[in-house]
């Protein structure tokens, strides 16, 4: 079970790693100097809590490699994060809805985990949900004020919600292995947790007069360690300077 336990925390930590390298890119780009702020803020959250999952996944790992060797030394495919969050910043409209989307999901796994049986995760979910918390408010927040805002700003979170939802099957998406892992009380059942994050959604769009998404949900990411073509490209960004210089310390 522990190399089940292991994959289950690259898919927090990556997942967590990924989404605040994307949200850094909006650092001096954001649509308010406030946000702009608020942004990079949820962003250093993100790759603080990454820290926590990697670093306790790379004690289990037992082959001497901590968070930044993992952020910085795997290849693409070796990532475990949700295809979600790679998807490209796209306007404030597209990466509010991901954050959205992502947002819910992250809280109600680490909900779930302030129950683990594993002490070392039941202490990181603990510390990490008070900030997300705070990042479930903020990103409903903004959705309602788009999609219930000017008619632009509907089509555009419409339109980012539409195209977004093929990535949310994943989230709930586990094996069995992961399964049984959960019924011994360490993780979460993911498949778990869908009617209570849909819920929530459907609560947050009907506030702000924007359309569930219909369409079939395509099934991509880890169960088949799959990605999109965004990672390599964002990963050879992340990496480069710690690649060009591995045995630097700061």
């Amino acid at each position: 079970m522990s190399k089940t336990k292991i994959q289950f925390l690259l898919r927090m930590g990556d997942s967590a790693l990924i989404l605040g390298q994307r949200l850094s890119e909006w650092c001096g780009h954001g649509p308010a100097l406030e946000e702009d702020i608020a942004t990079t803020n949820v962003a250093l959250d993100l790759i603080g809590q990454a820290q926590y999952w990697l670093d306790y996944a790379g004690e289990l790992e037992g082959e001497g490699r901590d968070a930044d060797q993992l952020a910085y030394f795997r290849a693409p495919e070796q990532f475990r994060n949700l295809v979600l969050v790679e998807q490209p910043n796209g306007d404030f409209g597209d990466t509010i809805i991901r954050q959205f989307f992502y947002d819910v999901w992250h809280y109600q796994v680490l909900a779930g985990l302030c129950e683990s049986g594993d002490e070392r995760i039941r202490e990181i979910a603990q510390k990490s949900i008070k900030e997300v918390s705070y990042h479930v408010k903020r990103s409903s927040d903004w959705v309602l004020r788009l999609g219930d805002g000017t008619e632009e700003s509907h089509r555009r979170v419409q339109n980012a919600a539409d195209f977004l939802w093929d990535f949310v099957a994943e989230m709930f998406t586990g094996d069995d292995a992961e399964r049984a892992l959960a019924a011994e009380g360490d993780i979460v059942d993911l498949s778990a947790l869908r009617k209570h994050w849909q819920i929530h959604i459907e609560s947050v769009f009907a506030d702000a007069t924007l359309e569930l998404p219909s369409g079939p949900e395509q099934r991509f990411g880890m169960a088949r360690n799959q990605h999109s073509e965004h990672l390599s490209y964002l990963l050879a960004e992340m990496q480069s300077l710690r690649r060009a210089h591995p045995d630097a310390h700061w």
